[in-house]
């Protein structure tokens, strides 16, 4: 983009008025940004919208695609790994392909793998398809979640919090949607598990066009990826940086008490004398609870110089959640539920962050690539290790207790990660 569309203050993006009769035309190029502006939070919002349905669709007809693909168990308890994998591997890969082609352009691809993937995987025709189709799908949405703030602190730096926010919603909106619907959906259109899951793909289509249009447009506007904003000089390396190092550990705590909780809370609830359907309910309450709140704790955070009073308030709904599972998880379900919903709303206060700690948007690209990348590399075997616990104990006692420890140092890490500062101001990132 031109630096006049890029550094646009919220004065300057508000819609032109008709001009009286005799009075010149508005500026073509407002014009054009403003229209340039909208069309990226379009896109933002429909991309995040589709950042989660290809692991969350998956769940509620597993069991139907492994008998249908004669999938082993090892395969299919490898679906339920690579995810985090995904991100944390293929994410890092995020800053040279957005140095390359420009992030607008991999965002386009991102949803483009998507859509072929969730094509792919609803026509694989045995395992070995089926986890690659899952894959490449994996591959746009790693790619795309790492240039989310990017894209954000590109074309609206002046509303981290806002924009981010909405994001976080759509994300958290499509999360939840994907899990709730795609068994009724499927019964609805008479299909199989592959109809369920391959209606999925027309959101993801959906969501290329936006970023279509502005990748199409990029010659006109000089969005190519050897285009800077002013004062993106390369970042220094992301390592010396202590932020990025807090960030990464608040990134992946939060994400390992997330999977934790999406992963084994109907399980505790079920233990605890809970029905099965009330302890679906009762994790689709969990999982809801980020959509209007994951638009909320943005906008406050951005408004605030130090972040951490958001990071201590939403780990000590955790911990109210946690101890409430292990006196008592039934008498008080709900309730637990709800707190730990809160609780996990630390995604989209530490994806706001990632766009407040650096001034420009090199930098931001490091520091999403880092922080996403390190953190879901720190998630992956926390889930697991509960499930160990729990077999081996053959109680909850033992992994409630590791969840809520998890929680102070993830209380820490966010409190460091949200002081004042921009890693250009670090003094290893000077040196």
């Amino acid at each position: 983009m031109p630096d006049e569309i890029r550094t646009l203050r919220p004065a300057e993006t508000a819609p032109t008025r008709p001009s009286p009769r005799g009075a010149a035309p508005a500026d073509p190029g407002t014009r054009r940004a403003v229209w340039t502006l909208r069309l990226v939070a379009v896109g933002i919002v429909l991309a995040a919208l589709n950042l989660r349905p290809a692991i969350t669709s998956l769940g509620p007809l597993l069991e139907e695609a492994r008998a249908g693909l004669h999938m082993s168990g090892t395969a299919a308890g490898l679906l339920t790994s690579v995810p985090a994998l995904c991100f944390a591997v293929l994410g890092s890969a995020a800053p040279r392909l957005s140095r390359r082609f420009g992030p607008a352009a991999v965002v386009c691809a991102g949803m483009a793998a998507v859509t072929a993937g969730l094509v792919a995987r609803s026509l694989a025709g045995g395992e070995a398809g089926f986890l690659a189709a899952s894959a490449l799908a994996l591959m746009g949405i790693a790619v795309s979640n790492v240039l989310m703030p990017v894209i954000v602190k590109r074309y609206f730096p002046d509303r981290v919090g806002s924009m981010t926010g909405l994001y976080s919603m759509a994300l958290a909106l499509g999360t939840s949607a994907a899990a709730a619907a795609t068994v009724p959906m499927t019964s609805a259109l008479g299909g199989g598990w592959r109809t369920g899951l391959a209606v999925w793909a027309l959101p993801a289509a959906l969501a290329v066009l936006p970023w279509l249009v502005l990748v199409r447009g990029r010659s006109a506007t000089a969005e190519g990826g050897a285009a800077a904003a002013p004062g993106d000089a390369p970042a220094p390396r992301i390592t010396r940086s202590p932020t990025a190092w807090a960030l990464g550990g608040f990134f992946g705590l939060q994400a390992t008490g997330a999977y934790i909780t999406m992963g084994w809370m109907p399980q505790i609830f079920r233990d605890a004398g809970v029905p099965a359907s009330t302890a679906g309910v009762l994790l689709a309450v969990t999982m809801a609870m980020g959509v209007p709140l994951a638009f909320v704790i943005p906008r406050v955070a951005g408004r605030l110089r130090h972040q951490g009073p958001i990071v201590v308030l939403l780990g000590l709904c955790g911990l109210a959640g946690y101890l409430g599972l292990l006196l008592a998880p039934a008498a008080g379900a709900w309730a637990w539920a709800l707190l730990l919903g809160v609780s996990n709303c630390a995604f989209p206060l530490a994806l706001t962050m990632i766009g407040m700690r650096s001034r420009t948007g090199a930098g931001v690209v490091r520091l999403s690539a880092f922080a996403q990348s390190a953190g879901y590399l720190i998630s992956v075997p926390g889930p697991l290790l509960v499930g160990m616990l729990y077999q081996h104990s053959g109680g909850w006692t033992l992994p409630l207790s590791l969840m809520a420890a998890l929680l102070v140092p993830q209380m820490a890490m966010g409190v460091l990660a949200g002081r004042d500062r921009t890693i250009e101001d670090e003094r290893g990132m000077r040196d």
